[in-house]
């Protein structure tokens, strides 16, 4: 016989893996002072792209020589400019352990029909990074794996004397991890992840090294112009200083300040990795509790603290997929957790959203929640 229904709800329900929940102190009303109506490349709207760029660099302590860049089309724009403008000069490492680190192998394969050396895991693993040659290669990564719930370790693996460059996708680990600048080159992300921003603009960040390569190499292959980031052989700076290459939303822009000044009110960085690490151990505990939903990721090392992906182990699932999606389908009709779905590429099962936006009280109403929504569907297929 499933539990009774809970008592207590989340005040918030929204553990979506993206766009995430919005910062809890969010009202619409504070985006009012958004530069609307106006020219991204009037004062005012310079103004607003330098202080986001500047904001970035203050919270994510991104070192002074390091560029930093507003680009368009969220994380995967900022990506497929890196991917485009950087790589050809050196053999290339390709490294996948979920969806969109297999999506970055298909394009420098297939698209650009480079011969790189790949190195793929299943979801909940992770590759033996010993084996990877970032000494001599340019070597392709994310740092969090959105959609298994893997994420690097740390960065002992990667060469302090590199030749080659590090080119990391830490989209859903921006923020809410402490990410060893000096081990990477490029480093790409969108604030609608950990900071609950809204959508469709990407942030590339750029290394002294990475500066250098843009300078002293050309790719074979014609380039559109939504990703050069040189011309004449030099770096666009202006794209580094708030002239973005195309025209961005104001309002997106007002709302990542407005993120940013959150940020800061919960103790910058350190305070975000805190929220996120007591969500994540929130959930980590709860499945070290019940023996029928398992962390997805196998190795506790490699276990995210944002995009948490769990998996159901109980001998009377008969049909994993469709269970997992009638609980999630539960949990939404009650207005408890919606857009907790495994994603579509990973194995079945559910990706709870743990990322410093989330109050840790919200997701400590929702998990017993869970248990019903279990019960209740293993009662219903009996």
């Amino acid at each position: 016989m499933a539990t009774q229904q809970p008592a207590v709800r989340p005040a918030n329900p929204r553990f979506s893996s993206g766009p995430c929940a919005k910062p809890p102190t969010f009202d619409v009303s504070k985006l009012a002072d958004a530069a609307l109506g106006r020219s991204h490349r009037a004062a005012i709207g310079k103004d607003k792209l330098k202080a986001a760029i500047e904001g970035t660099r203050e919270i994510l302590g991104i070192p002074a020589e390091y560029r930093i860049g507003i680009v368009p089309a969220s994380d995967t724009g900022a990506v497929e400019m890196a991917l485009w403008s950087l790589l050809g000069a050196r053999k290339i490492e390709m490294l996948a352990w979920e969806s969109f680190g297999a999506g970055w192998v298909t394009d420098v394969v297939k698209q650009l029909k480079i011969d790189a050396e790949v190195k793929t895991a299943d979801y909940g693993q992770i590759v033996d990074l010993a084996t990877v040659d970032t000494k001599n290669n340019d070597v392709v990564f994310t740092w969090n794996g959105t959609t298994s719930g893997v994420r690097v370790p740390n960065a002992d693996w990667i060469a302090n004397d590199r030749e080659g460059l590090t080119i990391c996708d830490a989209t859903s680990a921006a923020f809410a991890m402490d990410l060893p600048w000096d081990k990477l080159d490029v480093t790409t992300f969108s604030w609608q992840k950990v900071l609950g921003g809204e959508a469709a603009h990407g942030v590339i960040v750029l290394s002294p090294r990475a500066v250098e390569r843009l300078e002293s190499y050309t790719p074979a292959w014609p380039l559109p112009k939504i990703f050069r980031l040189t011309k004449g052989g030099k770096l666009i700076e202006g794209i580094f200083t708030g002239a973005t290459i195309n025209t961005p939303s104001m309002l997106a822009v007002e709302d990542y300040l407005f993120a940013l000044d959150w940020a800061r009110s919960v103790g910058g960085l350190n305070g975000l990795i805190a929220r996120a690490d007591a969500n994540a151990k929130a959930v980590f505990d709860f499945c070290d509790g019940n023996d029928w939903i398992t962390n997805l990721a196998e190795d506790e090392a490699t276990r995210s603290n944002t995009s948490v992906c769990l998996k159901f182990s109980d001998d009377r699932i008969q049909d994993g997929a469709a269970f997992a999606k009638a609980v999630a389908k539960r949990l939404e009709a009650e207005n408890i957790a919606l857009d907790i779905g495994a994603y579509r590429d990973a194995p079945a099962g559910l990706r709870i959203w743990c990322g410093g936006t989330v109050e840790t009280s919200d997701l400590q109403a929702m998990l017993p929640w869970l248990t019903w929504a279990f019960e209740a569907e293993i009662a219903a297929q009996a």
